[in-house]
């Protein structure tokens, strides 16, 4: 009876985890053919088509991501052999690797993973990047799925996206301590300078809404698209700011700012976008859970 090739699938392993085929080939010392080679016999060995290429770029097929799972636990299951025969114990960890969109506020990432922080079996790779790189990111699988606060349609090539809506946190308008107007928003705010997120955020359009609706106009003092950037705004600017909360927790703990009022229907929703069909691992899956038990 013939066995699978672990060579072929270990090559295909490698290629699918990395996305690209001509690192591998230097990583493994081979030619780019021969590496070819070796994984063409693997598809050829049973029928199926385990990439697509798309430009310059591998996709892996829905039969790609079935055997890149059973690849993933042979490979893990062949470190952790390793580990017990060189020092008698199991040393492996379940690896969570999350991509985050650049802009995205640092306590909203913080709180979320908490809950893997006190795992010791669990070790986790963060990675900033843009939407445009995150999302390729996630079509070579360097990623479990990645953190957004925005949703996004179908590229040129036609990518569904799996979303799913993790938290909504409300809008509030944060000021200097001591100088909240007595009135709510827009009554006495005529004479007051704005830090706002940048005009394509889902933060400004809704507060932009608010002020169509009331016939208000802002003085803007800086725009941002960064929470980064417009935390330290809203700290030293002495304006008032428009953002959740939790972007300035730090400042509202220690009365350097003060959270003048709650905007009313204006939130922020974070998402967790992956492609669809991927397998998750337990870990994994008792985030997302967990997580979306907030909502």
């Amino acid at each position: 009876m013939s066995r699978l090739n672990y060579h072929h699938l270990y090559y295909f392993w490698r290629v699918a985890v990395v996305g690209n085929l001509t690192q591998v080939a230097k990583e493994l010392h081979l030619s780019q053919s021969a590496l070819s080679t070796q994984i063409r016999a693997l598809e050829q060995r049973y029928g199926v088509k385990l990439f697509d290429r798309v430009g310059r770029t591998l996709r892996l097929t829905d039969a790609g991501q079935r055997v890149l799972k059973y690849a993933q636990d042979i490979f893990s299951t062949g470190d952790e052999l390793e580990q017990v025969l060189k020092f008698g114990v199991v040393t492996t960890k379940q690896s969570i690797s999350i991509g985050v969109l650049t802009h995205l506020s640092r306590n909203f990432v913080e709180g979320f993973i908490a809950p893997l922080l006190a795992k010791q079996n669990v070790q986790i790779k963060l990675s900033s990047r843009g939407l445009v790189n995150l999302l390729d990111g996630l079509v070579n699988h360097e990623f479990d799925f990645v953190l957004t606060n925005r949703m996004v349609g179908n590229d040129n090539n036609q990518q569904a996206w799996q979303h799913q809506l993790l938290r909504r946190q409300a809008i509030s308008i944060v000021g200097p301590a001591g100088q909240k107007p007595d009135t709510a928003f827009p009554l006495g705010y005529d004479n007051i300078n704005w830090v706002l997120p940048a005009t394509n955020t889902e933060v400004r359009s809704a507060f932009d809404s608010i002020c169509a609706v009331n016939q208000y106009k802002a003085t803007i003092l800086a725009e941002a698209d960064d929470m980064a950037m417009l935390r330290l705004l809203s700290r030293d600017s002495g304006a008032c700011a428009v953002l959740p909360p939790l972007v300035v927790l730090d400042e509202l703990k220690n009365g350097l700012l003060e959270e003048y009022q709650v905007l009313p229907n204006a939130y922020e929703h974070f998402y967790a976008i992956s492609l669809p069909k991927k397998h998750h691992s337990d870990a994994v899956l008792d985030l997302l859970r967990l997580d979306e038990s907030s909502l």
